[in-house]
């Protein structure tokens, strides 16, 4: 079985963290999926995903923190639409990530969260989410 849902996500802010995990297992309940995979693709060069901390509220912050420090904006750059620190910080984290289900629910660690990451924002993106199994 294979379902495929279209998430809608709406930044407040450049550098910014927002936990879509819940959005996530909503499709993968929509889906009928009791066991199996899920991968979580994000269609877009200055955004991506990742999966961290959700319990301290100060690691999203963090995490921006430390990839502003390794891509900061630079004079140097050449990329006319000024935004080429996103388009790094979108690599070093990747637009992808592939999860486990298991009795029908995201198969997480206790303090992990499934988290969108948009580095060019405000704005309103769009996130796949493709569930395989059974």
């Amino acid at each position: 079985m294979t379902y495929l849902a279209e998430l809608e996500v709406k930044s407040k802010q450049k550098n910014e963290l927002v936990n879509i995990s819940t959005e996530v297992q909503k499709a993968i309940h929509a889906s009928g999926v009791k066991e199996g995979i899920c991968v979580v693709f994000v269609p877009h060069t200055t955004a991506s995903v990742t999966v961290n901390e959700n319990s301290d509220p100060d690691v999203p912050r963090d995490i921006n923190l430390a990839l502003s420090a390794i891509s900061p904006d630079r004079p140097e750059f050449r990329h006319d639409e000024g935004n080429s620190a996103a388009h790094t910080k979108t690599t070093l984290l990747g637009p992808s990530t592939t999860l486990i289900i298991s009795g029908g629910k995201l198969h997480l660690g206790v303090w992990q969260a499934i988290w969108f990451a948009e580095f060019d924002g405000p704005r309103t993106r769009k996130v796949l989410v493709r569930v395989l199994g059974e």
